[in-house]
């Protein structure tokens, strides 16, 4: 009967003992907030993803780079976003209130890229193929020679002496002209520029010079 009741007595003071234990050691819940900002002009930092470190909790921020969720003492916060270098923060444990308070800064994280060149080509032989038949537009001195060349052709046909077959040309354009008109005024080359380049060229090669007797 003795041995009984010392057993039950043991089992029941080792009971009150983990109880004791369990609840000195258990975490107290803290509602943690705060917003997440730049170290340079103090500017929001959105989405900024905010994780408990080895747990599967968290949040992100917002827009404005506000936060909130449940967290208890003790627990290492992981503050990662994209730009920036990632920040550790412990919530303390000896807090006496359940709501926490942080204004976490973020600092910048230049991130440099390998270089990327894009080719319109899906394949370098395409690509050869495509150079091959690249054309270069003409330069400025290539175009100037260009119409260098076209004035000085319309320059020496203009200067010279007309043919059989360019006076028959001539002639088929008249009656053209003269069958086309028909039944109307023809038009005035008065105003004609072409005509008066005419007259000026043949009056100084002196075709309208009066013929001494």
């Amino acid at each position: 009967m003795k041995s009984r009741i010392t057993l039950l007595f043991l089992i029941f003071f080792g009971i009150n003992i983990s109880i004791s234990y369990a609840q000195g050691t258990e975490k107290k819940l803290v509602q943690f907030s705060g917003v997440v900002v730049t170290a340079d002009s103090l500017r929001q930092v959105p989405f900024t993803s905010i994780m408990i470190k080895d747990a599967r909790r968290g949040t992100i921020s917002d827009y404005y780079g506000f936060f909130s969720f449940v967290a208890q003492e003790s627990d290492i916060i992981e503050f990662t976003a994209l730009g920036y270098k990632k920040s550790i923060f412990k919530i303390p444990d000896s807090l006496t209130n359940t709501r926490y308070s942080l204004i976490q800064v973020m600092s910048s994280d230049t991130v440099t890229l390998p270089t990327a060149v894009i080719y319109p080509w899906p394949t370098g032989e395409q690509f050869k193929q495509a150079f091959i038949k690249l054309e270069i537009p003409d330069d400025d001195l290539e175009r100037a020679k260009k119409n260098l060349a076209i004035a000085e052709m319309r320059e020496k046909i203009q200067n010279s002496e007309m043919d059989a077959g360019m006076n028959y040309n001539n002639f088929i354009q008249q009656q053209t002209s003269k069958l086309y008109y028909a039944g109307q005024m023809p038009p005035n080359n008065l105003l004609n520029p072409i005509a008066w380049a005419q007259f000026i060229k043949a009056w100084r090669e002196g075709k309208y010079k009066r013929k001494k007797d």
